[in-house]
């Protein structure tokens, strides 16, 4: 069960790590004004970040049932991870529609 639940936990990082990265990139995109872009990377990140609850779901029914995970600094770690990217990916679509909005003022000024 542990080095399953390890193997869990860094897919957990992974994901959430790839889901913020294309956030950020989604964010990039869109102030460069490619907005196909950015929604292609947002579209990434929420794949990725979908990946990762499905995880997080599958650890959080398993306690469920009774089998209790160890609380460990890694496991902190991913929860830690995976929410600030769930975050950013939130807080990317506002920027987005802000840079549409600030692009669609200089087109017509």
């Amino acid at each position: 069960m542990m080095e399953n639940l390890e193997n869990t936990i860094f897919q957990i990082i992974l994901y959430g790590g790839n889901g913020r990265s294309a956030a950020m990139e989604a964010i990039m995109a869109a102030k460069a004004g490619n907005f196909d872009e950015a929604k292609n990377k947002l579209d990434e990140a929420a794949q990725s970040l979908s990946e990762a609850h499905k995880l997080q779901t599958s650890l959080i029914q398993a306690e469920t049932r009774g089998e209790n995970a160890p609380v460990s600094l890694l496991m902190v770690h991913a929860q830690d991870h995976l929410m600030n990217a769930m975050t950013l990916k939130d807080i990317a679509v506002e920027f987005i529609d802000m840079y549409k909005v600030l692009k669609m003022q200089s087109i017509q000024s």
